[in-house]
């Protein structure tokens, strides 16, 4: 009968890709490196490939079958780990430790009041985050670093699901003493002649590109940033207006500048926030929790 893997030789290379050294899995792990080296050895020979690279220059690297490897070690530990828990608090709330991801210009106006809401309401779920680009966190939940993330729904790749929380519409932010400040609502047509600053932070420049085609604009971008905060601070020095989604409740830059925020008049196709997690994978108790909680908040909004 074929001999199954062990969670404990999972664990090793878990560990060992992750530190990036026998040492730093050994210590990840509370063992002896020889206990780590075993275990990976081990591991090896059972499924007949090898899956960590030894360099005394760069330490460990992953092999492409350690890479194709170490996502569903990831997954398979995770929900050991959630049967375990199931079993030890059967008819209790949901435990254990859980990472979401979250896009990096929402993350401020968001992770903050959930992580206090949602630990409030499950206190027996030790809630960490990552934080990223749209391409970075869908990477990171295919490689099973994060079990669900907070991100807008455009550019998602095969093998990502994902369910829609809320929508967003873009606003213009302008300097105080800006020329279009006095008017009420903003036309798109109107920006054609002025200066932009650009947040140029995946998928939001493309996406405030295609907003300001749909009305025959072509943006004159004076400075891109990746920085939020830089743009407001631009903006409020008076180089050039923007478009931004998320909205910090003074209207003021670091500086203590002013902003002006205003509608646009102009009808936008909305950006969605969605809830992303890897396609075909069994949600844990914790993950369900925080899905059934991240739905019930954006139906309040």
């Amino acid at each position: 009968m074929t001999e199954r893997i062990s969670l404990r030789r999972l664990h090793a290379f878990v560990a060992c890709a992750e530190a990036g050294t026998m040492t730093g899995a050994a210590r990840q792990l509370f063992v002896s490196q020889g206990a780590v080296s075993v275990a990976i050895a081990q591991l090896e020979r059972q499924i007949g490939v090898q899956l960590l690279l030894r360099s005394k220059a760069k330490g460990l690297t992953l092999t492409d079958a350690g890479r194709r490897l170490l996502p569903d070690a990831r997954a398979l530990l995770a929900r050991a780990d959630e049967l375990q828990a199931g079993m030890r608090d059967l008819g209790h709330a949901p435990s254990g430790r859980l990472v979401i991801g979250c896009f990096t210009t929402i993350a401020p106006f968001l992770l903050p009041r959930v992580l206090e809401e949602f630990q409030a309401s499950h206190p027996r779920v030790t809630l960490d985050f990552v934080e990223g680009s749209l391409t970075d966190l869908q990477q990171r939940l295919l490689e099973g670093e994060c079990e669900v993330a907070v991100l807008y729904g455009v550019d998602i790749q095969a093998g990502i699901d994902y369910d829609t929380l809320y929508p967003t519409t873009p606003y213009v932010l302008l300097p105080a003493a800006h020329p279009l400040a006095a008017k009420g609502e903003i036309r798109l047509a109107d920006l054609a002649d002025h200066d932009m600053i650009a947040l140029d932070v995946p998928p939001s420049l493309r996406y405030f590109n295609e907003v300001l085609s749909s009305a025959g604009v072509s943006p004159r971008i004076r400075h891109r940033t990746e920085s939020f905060e830089m743009v407001r601070s631009l903006v409020a020095r008076g180089v050039g207006y923007s478009l931004l989604i998320q909205r910090p409740i003074a209207d003021v830059s670091y500086e203590g500048r002013g902003l002006v925020i205003r509608r646009i008049q102009d009808d936008v196709r909305p950006l969605d926030v969605v809830l992303a997690r890897p396609a075909g994978v069994r949600l844990t108790g914790r993950a369900a929790a925080f899905t059934a909680f991240c739905h019930a908040s954006a139906a309040r909004r």
